[in-house]
């Protein structure tokens, strides 16, 4: 035990000196992972490690995903639903087919639904590699939101066929009988995810100034949505992106300003620490593999080579596919500006004739709905997928954790298994070597841009003069009152308002500055500068013992609020 519990204090570390030296070599962090975890399973003395497969399917996976699909934006998965639809659906099944047949192919003895349950395993992308290279590069935030959405939908895809495959191993199943299980599983996923989100959600938001429950609350919710899904045996990984879905669209609406920031620290943290922690795994365990292979009797060249063969034709297939794919899009973009003008002309006519006396919610209905689509239409128009970003959708083709755990949970009676694990292992390890260490020099050599900053700049300057009229209007309105009912002073809302104009030009300032000796810039340093002196007395303070720990902890509290305020 205390062996472990070592191992897992060194592993953490690990994960801290890699994710903090990554960006500085250049390196996605879980490439590097692979790599170090290869390096110390050949270190002398280096024990056999071995994870059962249900820990990584049902302790890490629905945590892991959680924490992604919290922070994936539903307006903009929404709209590119179909192209994250056909990436983590239709590519699955085609790669796990071809994969399957291939490797059915190539071992006659395979029987082919274990070929297919291989396909299955090798099937799905993990898009962490991808995504922490295509946010530091600055790719387009489109880009980046289509291989996170993939990366959260292709996995209950690969797992659901892979039950399916497996099951076939025993009996036979058939084709309609596939479809249904794969149907059920989605839909009763999505229920059972939904309904998770929703309670949760609202159980959250009436546990007002306990940050410590709400946190609890929030730990326990990728559970409570994916084990209820498996043992009904639907999808769990699909209830879990669900319940992560809408607690991340709620979050804005339902929860403080403390519970929002305590969630990102969280989540962030712990995805940090489970997903590189089987990266590293998996580095690690390939010595466990090879000897597998040894004692099984089987080459283990032979699973190496038939491991390459499957990563090249994953990496064609996925190519194959884009290609269609990013023509679609192209189409849509060229629609979609015509389509902006016809539902530009629908709001103005719609504005103009006004709401009828008794129809005034449907009036308020029907604008919101064409308001939503000229955005959807807008988005279209202005952020399309080229064929630049494409070749780098093509190249996303990394896989990790499913892989992995899934190549393990195959049955111990298949035949070829430790060769099957080992393809697998090498399938996962090469591609993500291969393409997660050249994804980088393929985004610079592409030149793909991520939103232009000046567009970014007056898209936050229009939204900060909304906000700050709406807050003006709260302000000036005669009809304003206390929660008991009595007006507010009158020098009160004076001197509110002015300090609201006041932040109005702060802001406007700070959005167009770029001089670093300018007052406004340098108001902001010497704000800093005061906020250390501050920190540097109550430390001070808390070593000479005088004042009483909860007084500290307020004073404190105080200073981390001002601080946060300076440094957003």
């Amino acid at each position: 035990m205390q062996e472990l519990a070592l191992l897992a204090v060194v592993a953490v570390l690990i994960i801290v000196v890699v994710s903090y030296t990554a960006p500085k070599l250049k390196v996605a962090a879980p490439v590097l992972l692979v790599i170090v975890g290869m390096a110390c399973s050949q270190l002398p003395g280096a024990p056999e490690l071995f994870v059962e497969p249900d820990w990584i399917l049902v302790v890490v996976l629905p945590p892991i995903l959680y924490a992604a699909a919290v922070n994936v934006p539903v307006v903009d998965f929404r709209r590119d639903l179909g192209t994250i639809g056909a990436l983590s659906v239709l590519l699955v099944v085609v790669s796990a087919f071809g994969t399957g047949l291939l490797i059915w192919w190539l071992i006659p003895d395979l029987d082919l639904a274990a070929a297919v349950a291989l396909g299955a395993v090798i099937s799905p992308p993990d898009a962490v590699a991808a995504t922490s290279i295509g946010k530091r590069l600055g790719l387009p935030p489109r880009l980046v939101t289509i291989l996170e959405g993939e990366g959260l939908v292709n996995d209950a895809t690969a797992l659901v066929l892979l039950r399916t495959a497996v099951a076939a191993i025993a009996g036979t199943v058939s084709f309609w009988s596939a479809l249904g299980d794969f149907a059920y599983a989605v839909f009763v996923g999505v229920a059972a995810g939904a309904v998770v989100g929703v309670v949760s959600v609202w159980a959250r938001s009436r546990i007002r100034n306990q940050p410590v429950l709400t946190t609890a609350i929030s730990l326990v919710v990728p559970f409570l949505a994916f084990l209820p899904a498996e043992e009904l045996h639907a999808s769990g990984v699909i209830g879990v992106v669900t319940a992560g879905l809408i607690t991340g669209h709620q979050s804005a609406k339902r929860f403080t300003a403390h519970d929002r920031i305590s969630e990102r620290t969280n989540w962030r943290t712990i995805q940090l620490l489970l997903e590189n922690g089987v990266f590293l795994l998996m580095g690690f365990e390939i010595t466990a593999v090879i000897a597998d292979v040894h004692a099984a009797g089987q080459g283990v060249w032979t699973a190496i080579s038939l491991g390459l063969l499957a990563t090249a034709a994953l990496i064609l297939l996925r190519v194959v596919f884009v290609i269609p794919l990013i023509a679609a899009l192209r189409r849509q973009q060229r629609g979609a500006g015509a389509m902006t003008d016809r539902i530009e002309s629908l709001l103005d006519r719609l504005t103009a004739r006004g709401p009828h006396p008794d129809h005034e919610r449907r009036y308020a209905k029907a604008t919101r709905a064409l308001q939503r689509r000229h955005a959807d239409a807008a988005f279209f128009a202005s952020e399309g997928l080229g064929w630049r970003g494409g070749g780098v959708l093509a190249w996303s083709g990394m896989r990790g954790v499913v892989t992995v755990a899934a190549a393990q949970s195959l049955p111990t009676d298949v035949p070829h298994r430790a060769e099957l694990v080992l393809i697998a292992f090498t399938v996962a390890i090469v591609t993500l070597i291969l393409q997660g260490g050249t994804l980088p020099a393929l985004i610079k050599l592409l030149g793909i841009q991520g939103t232009d900053a000046e567009h970014e700049r007056r898209e936050l300057a229009r939204l900060a003069t909304e906000i700050h009229t709406a807050a003006q209007a709260l302000v000036d309105n005669p009809a304003l009152t206390r929660e008991n009912g009595k007006p507010f002073d009158a020098a009160l809302l004076d001197k509110t308002r002015k300090r609201s104009l006041a932040t109005a030009e702060v802001i406007d300032k700070m959005l167009g500055e770029r001089d670093p000796d300018s007052p406004l810039q340098q108001r902001r340093e010497l704000q800093r500068l005061l906020i250390d002196a501050m920190q540097n007395a109550l430390l001070d303070a808390r070593a000479g013992g005088t004042y009483g720990s909860h007084t500290l902890d307020r004073a404190q509290n105080l200073i981390d609020i001002e601080a946060a305020r300076f440094s957003s």
